[in-house]
């Protein structure tokens, strides 16, 4: 995963005015997780411009006094008027420690559903994985060139050897829905799916 290195200070003082008195001055007071005890700490808000204000999901390389640190957003809190960034809590990595994180997904390929009319419903942009830090990936890739009408892409399908999803087997990460447009094969195609999945949802009840 791509890493973003932010350059930060070590807090003296975590009170209000000291607070008060950093954002004013156009810093965020953060804090880093994970340790042996908290790392207090501020940086420049347009420093968190590519980590925070974008899709992609980064690491974050921390230099807090020329110490490095690895960690990763944990916690971000906003201004209630004006959406400038208050606080944010940062988690400490280390590489042979789990963490979880929300990682976008990615199509790729082009759904004949689709082609044929169907409407794509992307069910789940982001899905939570559970990975060593070095395992981590830039985006999880579902491929939909198979997908028909009334077909479905759960998260078991996008199983790999690096990480967990921590989501259940039948979570829906993209499906093709039937729409006005849609044509008579694939709507033919549909009934006959659905006939199967009753027949076979009745066969287990027996």
């Amino acid at each position: 995963m791509k890493s973003i290195t932010i350059k930060g200070s070590k807090r003296e003082s975590v009170g209000k005015v000291s607070t008060k008195a950093l954002r004013n001055a156009g810093m965020v007071p953060c804090v880093i997780y994970g340790g042996d005890k908290p790392v207090h700490f501020s940086a420049e808000e347009k420093a968190f411009k590519k980590l925070v204000y974008t899709p992609d999901v980064f690491t974050a390389s921390l230099d807090v006094d020329g110490q490095k640190i690895g960690a990763i957003l944990q916690d971000i809190q906003f201004h209630p008027v004006s959406d400038r960034i208050l606080h944010v809590d940062f988690y400490q990595l280390y590489d042979d420690k789990e963490v979880t994180m929300n990682i976008p997904v990615k199509l790729t390929g082009t759904s004949p559903g689709v082609l044929n009319g169907g409407s794509l419903r992307f069910t789940n942009r982001k899905l939570k994985i559970k990975a060593l830090p070095a395992n981590l990936p830039d985006y999880v890739t579902a491929d939909i060139s198979k997908l028909r009408i009334g077909n479905k892409l759960m998260v078991t399908s996008l199983f790999n050897d690096d990480y967990t999803f921590m989501h259940p087997d039948n979570t829906v990460v993209v499906q093709v829905r039937t729409s006005r447009n849609a044509t008579a094969e694939d709507l033919e195609e549909e009934e006959t799916e659905d006939v199967a999945e009753a027949t076979e949802a009745t066969e287990s009840a027996e």
